[in-house]
């Protein structure tokens, strides 16, 4: 915003503490001469400093008459004005010395500078709170962008590979026009449903992370029987077996959203299973002021520092086969980012017996809700 120039804070703070002791110190001489000097008669006293009683009726305000009176009084208040001007304009500096360091932190911040701190030494108070409060905004920053450059990679990485794929084909065609096309026809189908499926993947995580969607009362039990219904066929081609249980757990919703957070869920622990005779348990539950969604599965032994990278963009597992539906890296980066966008919290955790265990908590939905 363009503002026209105006005058500074310092120079006001410097005025207020000026005017301040000038109407002090007039106040000060009013008083003394409305109620030392009244009926005092016209004359300047000549005190005898030869001892100590006539030395204190030197300092006496009533030996002066209101002829000296006057200036005198015009000669301090000019006093205290130099000394109210210098003194404000120092006190003022050494008052708004965080402000400026502030402002500096700003500056750097604009200019693409994220990595700048002020942490302001001292005590507690206004100028150090709204440091504090900088710096931990600029942290926040720091780390959401580095998350986006990061995220923009992996993205352009991966929407890279099936378009060069892609080209590659085409030009194996090109270059040989008796070649039978049937089988690159699959395979530039294969490509192009996983270059759809990725694109999909990104507009509902970028969809996720505006919080643009209506909400409505769900019930997290009906979506775990509707995504296992969906999923059953690949289950069951996995000769992997679902369980489902649980008691009625509301919360409030986007319906798809949610869904979309279920099925990834159990795909994953579909996928991500024994090669044969695997196990899904999927439940949901109600805590106080929480709806639960759990989706455990059998398979390898995982480490918590593993489990802990999981949820990142891009992430795959070590068997993760890229021709499954859904199969771009974004099932738990999307989950994530639906359950923020809902208040929500996400937990992953390995089995004590091998596998892993995915617990989601969101708000409960109100008791009178419907459903």
């Amino acid at each position: 915003m363009d503002r026209q120039p105006g005058v500074s804070v310092r120079l006001k703070l410097t005025l207020s503490y000026a005017g301040f002791v000038m109407l002090a110190g007039a106040l000060l001489l009013t008083a003394v001469s409305v109620f030392l000097l009244r009926g005092t008669p016209n004359g300047i006293f000549v005190p005898n400093l030869s001892n100590l009683s006539n030395l204190l009726l030197a300092f006496d305000p009533t030996n002066f008459g209101p002829a000296i009176f006057g200036p005198v009084a015009a000669a301090m208040l000019a006093f205290l004005l130099v000394f109210g001007l210098l003194g404000g304009w120092i006190l003022a500096g050494r008052m708004l010395a965080p402000l400026t360091r502030i402002t500096d932190a700003t500056r750097m911040a604009t200019n693409g500078s994220l990595s700048h701190r002020i942490r302001l030494p001292g005590r507690s108070d206004e100028f150090r709170e709204l440091s504090d409060a900088f710096d931990t905004m600029l942290a926040q920053l720091e780390t959401h962008v580095a998350e986006q450059q990061r995220f923009a990679a992996n993205a352009s990485h991966e929407l890279r590979t099936p378009l060069a794929i892609t080209k590659t084909l085409l030009d194996v065609v090109r270059t040989d026009p008796n070649l039978d096309t049937g089988d690159l026809v699959d395979r530039l189908h294969a490509v192009n449903t996983r270059a759809i499926d990725l694109t999909e993947a990104l507009l509902l995580l970028s969809r996720a992370d505006q919080r643009s969607f209506d909400r409505e009362c769900v019930d997290l039990s009906l979506l775990a029987e509707e995504a296992t219904e969906t999923l059953l066929p690949l289950a069951e081609k996995r000769g992997v077996s679902i369980e489902t249980s649980g008691d009625m757990a509301s919360t409030i919703g986007s319906h798809a959203l949610l869904l979309q957070v279920t099925t990834n869920l159990v795909h994953n622990a579909i996928v991500h299973n024994l090669p044969d005779q695997g196990t899904v348990w999927v439940t949901t539950s109600v805590r106080p002021r929480t709806a639960v969604l759990t989706v455990e599965n059998t398979g390898e032994k995982l480490t918590r520092e593993v489990v802990s990278t999981l949820a990142e963009p891009f992430r795959r597992g070590r068997e993760r086969i890229r021709a499954d539906p859904a199969g771009v890296g974004l099932g738990l980066a999307i989950v994530t980012s639906i359950t923020q966008a809902h208040e929500g919290t996400l937990t992953l955790a390995p089995r004590a017996a091998r596998g892993l265990c995915v617990t989601v908590q969101f708000p409960a939905a109100p008791p009178h809700t419907g459903r």
